[in-house]
Parts: structure tokens; C-alpha cells; sequence
């Protein structure tokens, strides 16, 4: 197995940061790719909570002037991850969200805070860390787009590059004139280059510029090919299909594990499936919900948003009421939902159990005690929840869309398929499809052995990297390969 050299460069890594899936591949692959012979490492920004966090990192160059102040670069390791970070205070050393301020607005210098990561990426492509060489640049969603934008415009031997897209929803849009404040040339403001409807649009770069793109499932791979579900960059992705892939993302299984997990109440695994009454018991008091244990328990841990179809679930409210069944929501987002959901909570006490905020140990609780999991998302590059679901007995209730598509296989499909059903699915992504969806699933409930057998297909699914990370690795090597002929 020819090794290969991977410098992944991603604006969150979970455990360090985390605001949402992109942070949870960005943590697991590496260390799922290191038995397919793949040494890979990853580069982010100095948030505080990162520099707390390697606080020993050792100094391997020292800028008097990145980007508008002084600037270092350190190398480090943290829960099994080599990590490259770009320690530049004035464009990193801020409180909360690395993306927006704290009244939730967009910090107006974002565009020049990912270019400079892109930048060092660049740098290290060519060589900036004599020790680390990297074969592939690997860059995650538009805050690392650039990077494949500056490599092609230096006019040097360099790496092979990939550009993966895990929401075509977030593009990094702005002003044409941050060009020259950034350090690419005029020329890059082109429809063949970065310009984008007047602008330039950081997600772009690195699909024009890219070897190889990827998103994150195979039907993904194919909507954001289209007008609408490539969101202005359809015809691109078009243009570039012979270099377009989907790779399913996997989950950590070692941190999301039943049998081991410390965040919730009982610890169960295939063989003792009744352990999730008990979790399911604590998870109805930790929402306020009455303790019934034969009431299907639905829950829900998601951004609340339009994309994520959580207007259509307050919708299906009356249904999911008169079906005699509960909800368990997890998730902040968009301020009307937010205060719908806390007015429907309030208003059906012990029916309805809504946290507004994000809770780790919660999001475990709700996937190790809820008979259902619902993911109703309009579009959905590949979802992660749906995954956990699976693996702790959670059936999911899914839209057809995306990787939620391409990851559950619904009860009326199972023979067709070839494969064992593990949740229901819904589609057109309406409110009364999803209504229906939700009955069918409570008539499903209350024949035992039925929900039974779904629990099983569940837990035997493999949600882990193990396979994903072979595809990334064979991918790696074919640019290596292709780039040497």
C-alpha cells in the first residue's frame, strides 16, 4: 500500500469545535484513513477554544504580518488528531461561533479570516513545512475553498486537490473587491475563475479549480447538479461531472456507541434492546413529558430551519397529538421556529418537550431513548442523526432527499431493495406527507415484532468510517497516480 500525504484543511474539527457535521468528518477521517496507509493533517484556525486546547503546540514559523497582523503557525495533536493551526489573533481570537458574532450576523471580515487559511494551506502545499509535504490538498466547504484558487494561481509544481461540499447552501459570497486585499490576481475575476453573479464566491474556487470534487452521499452527488439544487452553481457542477463524486460520511462509532456510552442513562446493545425503555424514561422526564411507556417517542436534535423542514413538523403537531404520541426536540436556529416550538410546548405540556440550545450529552439521551427519530429536511447532503439513529435503535423518519435517501432503506421498499428495511421515508417533502408518514409509522409502532425487526436491520447497518474511508483513500490515489503519468 503506497502511502500518501494528506493535509485536510477544514474550519472545525470535533472534539476542539463545533457547530455542525462538517466538524464531525473532519474529526473522524483522519483517524479512520490511517489503516488505509494515509497519513493526514488537518489545518484550522486559532479559535481560543483551540488554543486553550494545545496550548503546548510547538512554533513552526512566525509571520510579523498575515493578513493584518502578526500570525504563527503551530503543529499539535489533540485526541488522535496531527493537527496544523493558524494562530492569528486579530482574525481568530473572538468569543463564541467562529462564524458569527454574538447577535448572530456574519463578522464582516470572514472573507479575509478563511483566505488566510486558505493561504497557508497553499503554502504548505508548496512545501512551507519541509517535514510535511502534502501529496493532496484537502479542502472542506467554501471556508477552505481558496485553497485550490491559490495553488492554481502560483506557477509552481503542486499537489493534487480536492474540494469536498458538505451544503451547497454556503457558498462564501463577497464584495469582487476583496480580490487585491487577499492576494490573488485580477485575473481570477472571471466567469472561469471566482467571479459569482457580479462577486466573487469562495465555493466556486475551489470547485473551478479543484482535481476532484466530492460531496457527501451519491444522490447529493447527483441534485446539486441540477438548477435548484445546485443553487447557482448547477451548471459548473455539470460542466465538471466527470470529476464529481459522493462518498457517504460515516459516523465515530467509538463515541457513538450504546454499549459504552457515558452520556446516557443505561447502557444496551442488540442483544438488550429493553434497556431503551429505561432511557427512554429518563429522556420523557428530562423534557417535562409524561412517563408513559407505551407512547411512541419522537425526537428530533436539529438546526431549526427551512432547509430542515422543521415548519413542516409544526405542522404535523395536530397529527403527532391526536396519534397519541410525543415529541423531544433538540435544536436552535431560525427565531420564529424557536418560539413556535417553545409556544407548542407550552401549550401541550407533557406532550411536547422542546430544549432550545445545543446539549451533547441531551442529543445522545434523545437517540438512546426515543422510539423514532424524525429528519423531515427539505434538502440533506448527507445527515448525520439519521446515523446515530440507527445505531441506537432509533427508527428514522426521513424526507427522500440527499444522503438520507441513499443511508434508509424504507419499510415499504425493503423487498425491492435488496436489503432489510430500517425506517420509513416520505416524499413529496410536504407537511401531509410527512403526516402521513408519522401515522404509519405509529400503526408500525404497536405491532412489536415488526418494530423490532427495524430496530435490528438498524443496529446491524454499518454507519462507520471503515468503508468510507477506503473510497477517500483510493480517491487520493488515483490524483497521485494520474498526476505522475
Amino acid at each position: 500500500m503506497t502511502p500518501v500525504r494528506v493535509l485536510a484543511v477544514a474550519s472545525e474539527v470535533y472534539p476542539i469545535v463545533k457547530t455542525g457535521g462538517l466538524a464531525d468528518v473532519a474529526g473522524a477521517l483522519p483517524i479512520a484513513l490511517k489503516a488505509h496507509g494515509v497519513e493526514m493533517r488537518t489545518l484550522m484556525p486559532g479559535y481560543p477554544d483551540v488554543m486553550r486546547l494545545l496550548a503546548g503546540a510547538e512554533e513552526i514559523r512566525r509571520w510579523p504580518d498575515y493578513f493584518g497582523g502578526p500570525g504563527r503557525l503551530l503543529a499539535g495533536s489533540r485526541d488522535g488528531l496531527d493537527l496544523f493551526v493558524l494562530d492569528v489573533p486579530h482574525l481568530y481570537e473572538r468569543p463564541g461561533n467562529p462564524y458569527v458574532t454574538a447577535d448572530g450576523v456574519d463578522w464582516p471580515d470572514n472573507g479575509v479570516r478563511f483566505a488566510a487559511l486558505s493561504r497557508v494551506a497553499a503554502d504548505i502545499g508548496h512545501g512551507l513545512v519541509p517535514a510535511f509535504v502534502p501529496d493532496i490538498v484537502h479542502a472542506h466547504d467554501w471556508q477552505a475553498g481558496l485553497a485550490p484558487a491559490y495553488l492554481h494561481y502560483d506557477d509552481r509544481p503542486r499537489p493534487g486537490t480536492v474540494m469536498t461540499i458538505h451544503n451547497m447552501a454556503y457558498q462564501g459570497t463577497f464584495p469582487r473587491e476583496l480580490i487585491g486585499t487577499i492576494g490573488l490576481p485580477w485575473g481570477a475575476f472571471n466567469v472561469n475563475g471566482l467571479e459569482y453573479f457580479g462577486g466573487i464566491s469562495f465555493l466556486k474556487a475551489g470547485l473551478q479549480f479543484s482535481d476532484r470534487i466530492t460531496t457527501v452521499s451519491p444522490t447529493y452527488a447527483r441534485e446539486i447538479q441540477s438548477d435548484e439544487g445546485g443553487m447557482g452553481l448547477g451548471g459548473l457542477l455539470r460542466e465538471r461531472a466527470d470529476v464529481l463524486s459522493g462518498i457517504l460520511n460515516g459516523i465515530d462509532i467509538s463515541v457513538w456507541n450504546p454499549q459504552t456510552d457515558p452520556h446516557i442513562a443505561y447502557r444496551f446493545g442488540a442483544g438488550d434492546l429493553a434497556f431503551r425503555a429505561a432511557n427512554k424514561a429518563v429522556l420523557q422526564q428530562q423534557f417535562n413529558l409524561d412517563s408513559a411507556a407505551d407512547t411512541p417517542l419522537l425526537g428530533v436534535i436539529s438546526r431549526l430551519s427551512w432547509q430542515k423542514g422543521l415548519d413542516l413538523l409544526l405542522e404535523a403537531i395536530p397529527t403527532i397529538l391526536g396519534e397519541g404520541m410525543q415529541l423531544a426536540l433538540l435544536g436552535s436556529g431560525e427565531r420564529d421556529l424557536q418560539d413556535r416550538y417553545q409556544a407548542a410546548a407550552r401549550a401541550h405540556p407533557g406532550r411536547i418537550g422542546v430544549v432550545i440550545g445545543y446539549d451533547e450529552i441531551l442529543a445522545h439521551l434523545i437517540q438512546a431513548g426515543s422510539d423514532a427519530l424524525v429528519v423531515p429536511s427539505r434538502f440533506e447532503p448527507c445527515g448525520l442523526t439519521q446515523l446515530c439513529a440507527l445505531r441506537y435503535g432509533a427508527v428514522p423518519i426521513v424526507s427522500r432527499v440527499g444522503g438520507l435517501a441513499d443511508t434508509i432503506v424504507d419499510i415499504g421498499e425493503a423487498g425491492t431493495s435488496g436489503h432489510d428495511a430500517t425506517g420509513f421515508q416520505f416524499a413529496p417533502v410536504t407537511a401531509d406527507a410527512l403526516a402521513g408518514t408519522l401515522r404509519k409509522a405509529n400503526v408500525t409502532y404497536h405491532d412489536k415484532l415488526t418494530w423490532r425487526r427495524l430496530q435490528l436491520s438498524g443496529l446491524s447497518t454499518d454507519v462507520s468510517w471503515r468503508n468510507r474511508a477506503g473510497d477517500y483513500a483510493a480517491l487520493y490515489r488515483g490524483i497521485v497516480t494520474g498526476r505522475n503519468a
